[in-house]
């Protein structure tokens, strides 16, 4: 049998992964090995970023409430101004079906209705 050296097959393989590594600088954009080696990183990274991304999203959330929290000065139980920690307990045992994300968007956006929602709930 005749020997097949693949050529064809090598450069297009090669073409494939440089084509992803395109905008990285130095070897990783010109380099095969140093190429895979920053896509097969990158992906690592990519994968725990997705999840880290959510937690990102939820301390967000959370600072956006308690700033809306800050400038409406509703007074808690126990006399002090309402917390985010409160709220979100008082809206849990008040059976509110409403998120974070929401509560978030609201006191952004419209802190006319998020006030009813606080001084209904408090």
């Amino acid at each position: 049998m005749a020997r097949v050296k693949g050529g064809k097959t090598s450069n297009k393989r090669r073409k494939n992964i440089l084509a992803m590594t395109k905008g990285y600088r130095f070897g990783r954009s010109t380099k095969k090995r140093q190429a895979k080696e920053a896509i097969f990183h990158a992906g690592k990274y990519a994968f725990a970023h997705r999840r880290d991304k959510k937690n990102d999203f939820r301390r967000l959330w959370n600072v956006k409430i308690n700033a809306g929290l800050d400038v409406l000065e509703v007074k808690g139980k126990n006399g002090k101004e309402l917390s985010y920690s409160q709220l979100i307990g008082t809206l849990g045992k008040k059976k509110v079906a409403i998120n974070r994300k929401m509560l978030a968007e609201m006191a952004e956006k419209s802190p006319e209705s998020f006030a009813r929602l606080i001084k209904q709930v408090a």
